[in-house]
């Protein structure tokens, strides 16, 4: 497997490329050009700049994370199609520096929810936390909350451009519900997966965050049942999995090991996080420790590395250390220490295997 690590540009990240570097075993770093809105191509001479800094630090730039999908592909609104083509021509784009894989999403409106983004942990630390009973009717609130406790950072998901017309969006899902949405999927992926065989780039879809329809809005990728659906759906080898244990793990019904073992030739991207369950149904993120958390990382980790995964793996948020200040679960320190954990978990399975 190739490690990686999630960076959001220059001026945009409290993290530079000379840290990352310094932090054992990483080959990838997991970007996207931040400031381009869903609809938009991805402009070769865009693509070179990041290039360039890249290739002064040695790093690979094969994953990106992510190019949005415009809502009218989501709701099969009247411009699916001219979007649809945008993206197949960002994805031609990007072919030329060797991009191999497109982490997305198609969650309506929010791409991910917490209700605490700095929750103190019993450790002096604090983590993104999700307490159940905050979820309200009204999304403005949540909206409201994430804008003013972001640290100055735009969360993807949550810009504020797009936050300003939440009424909006709310409009245009009105009559989307989970049958229509996955029809509106399946239209969106059979219309890329021709560009994908040209281009040598797959499609990766990230599960649902968190597994649960909030708001009233549907969710798909939220169990072992809605990924069987996804794979068949579009049984096409560039039709893959991101597979996040934090996303699946927040429900604790779901075994993400035994996801892994069911799809890995499906995967392309790993994402390894970790979260600790309340009985009320809030969660918390952890470290990425096993014993920290109810997610089943080592199982996890074993999952991959006996099915031979050879694919882009990466640590996945992390808790806020050491007086880090940084953009919420996108810090330094705790993501390096994740992935040592999961370097030293994997080199010993190397070993015990030889």
């Amino acid at each position: 497997m190739k490690m990686s690590f999630r960076w959001y540009g220059t001026g945009n990240d409290s993290v530079s490329l000379s840290d990352i570097k310094q932090i054992p075993g990483v080959e990838e770093i997991v970007w996207a050009l931040h400031y381009k809105q869903p609809g938009e191509v991805w402009e070769v001479e865009e693509i070179q700049k990041v290039k360039d800094e890249l290739d002064e630090y040695g790093f690979g730039m094969e994953v990106v994370e992510s190019v949005n999908v415009h809502d009218d592909i989501k709701t099969a609104g009247p411009k699916r199609d001219l979007y649809i083509e945008n993206y197949k021509e960002t994805l031609r784009n990007l072919a030329k520096f060797g991009v191999k894989v497109v982490c997305y999403n198609f969650m309506p409106v929010f791409d991910w929810t917490r209700t605490d983004l700095f929750h103190p942990l019993p450790d002096g630390s604090t983590a993104l936390y999700y307490e159940k009973d905050k979820i309200k009717q009204d999304p403005k609130e949540m909206a409201e909350y994430i804008l003013k406790e972001c640290k100055g950072y735009t969360m993807p998901g949550w810009e504020p451009e797009r936050m300003a017309v939440l009424e909006e969006l709310f409009e245009k899902y009105k009559d989307v519900d989970k049958e229509t949405l996955w029809e509106n999927l399946k239209y969106f992926l059979e219309a890329l997966m021709p560009t994908c065989h040209e281009t040598g780039i797959k499609m990766a879809i990230h599960p649902d965050d968190p597994p649960w329809d909030i708001f009233g809005l549907p969710r798909l990728l939220v169990d072992t049942e809605s990924i069987d659906r996804f794979v068949s759906m579009v049984d096409d080898p560039y039709n893959c999995l991101t597979l996040c244990s934090g996303s699946l793990g927040s429900n604790p019904k779901n075994n993400v090991a035994e996801i892994v073992r069911k799809h890995a030739d499906r995967i392309a991207f790993a994402h390894i996080r970790n979260v600790k369950h309340f009985p009320n149904g809030d969660f918390s993120e952890a470290s990425h420790r096993d014993c920290d958390g109810d997610t089943g990382i080592l199982d996890i980790i074993k999952a991959y590395h006996d099915a031979g995964f050879d694919g882009y793996i990466r640590p996945d948020h992390g808790r806020h250390i050491w007086g880090e200040k940084c953009r919420p679960g996108y810090g330094l320190y705790d993501r390096a220490l994740g992935i040592m954990y999961i370097l030293g978990a994997w080199d010993l399975l190397d070993k015990l295997s030889k």
